[in-house]
């Protein structure tokens, strides 16, 4: 997400409590390479045991069952982005990897000069409520090489905006969005005060030295990872539990 933008652990408080079946499909472990490697001084990523990557329209041909069998359990595309946006890879992506058992669900840019009730709106319309799909995402980040805004509100106004967007559409899919960010913009804001699940990027150092003390349940650790049957580089993320916290998760937080 981080260098293609510009275009709580309890389960019960991040959202429905409730749990739906799911059609048992095997987790499969990664199969990863990386243009850029991280010297993690031990394990790093390679101590969780499900990965699945993100992706946007920079990623183009993808043969998502080869993909699921080299270690792609899940995935979050891109949808939206502002208040009238939308990539255009997004049905691509999210159909393909539903047909392929991948978890799929979708994620939306959050743009700093428009009101977020409009952006929430916009990704509703765009993105149905399908049952089985993952919890959407809300991506904050700065955007200092955006060509039509680089404003940075205050951090309060930035976690008001936020928790607008997060409300409606918890209202509308039945879950509360996770939360992507990065360091600088998670540590500026405070986002953590927000109690939503983090998705948290850390790229060069563990998570835990990068967020110290922060609840995390999906980690960013590459932005350059290959993996079997997708072209080009793609960002590889690991969920922060067992194969068993992962299919309770997953049960728990699809919408239904």
């Amino acid at each position: 997400m981080y260098r293609r933008s510009f275009l709580c652990l309890s389960l019960a408080a991040c959202g429905s409590p409730r749990t739906t079946t799911l059609a048992p499909v095997p987790v499969t472990r990664p199969a990863f390479g990386d243009t850029d490697p991280t010297a993690w001084g031990g394990p790093g990523p390679a101590r969780y045991p499900v990965h699945g990557i993100d992706m946007s329209r920079w990623q183009t041909n993808i043969d998502w069952r080869r993909a699921h069998s080299s270690g792609v359990n899940f995935a979050w595309v891109k949808a939206t982005e502002g208040s009238d946006r939308i990539d255009p890879m997004f049905s691509y992506h999210h159909d393909g990897a539903r047909a392929a058992d991948v978890a799929i669900g979708a994620y939306h840019f959050f743009y700093w000069c428009g009101p977020p009730e409009s952006q929430a709106e916009w990704f509703i319309r765009n993105v149905p409520r399908r049952a089985g799909d993952l919890p959407p995402v809300l991506d904050l980040e700065w955007t200092p090489f955006s060509p039509t805004c680089t404003v940075r509100p205050p951090a309060a106004e930035v976690r008001d905006r936020a928790a607008r967007f997060l409300a409606i559409l918890t209202r509308h899919y039945g879950q509360q969005p996770l939360i992507y960010t990065t360091p600088e913009f998670y540590r500026e804001n405070d986002i953590g005060r927000l109690g939503a699940e983090s998705w948290l990027r850390a790229v060069a150092r563990p998570v835990e030295e990068v967020y110290p003390g922060a609840p995390w349940r999906v980690w960013q650790y590459s932005s350059t990872g290959t993996v079997p049957g997708i072209a080009g580089e793609v960002d590889l993320n690991c969920f922060n539990g067992s194969v068993a916290d992962w299919k309770r998760w997953r049960a728990a937080r699809s919408i239904r």
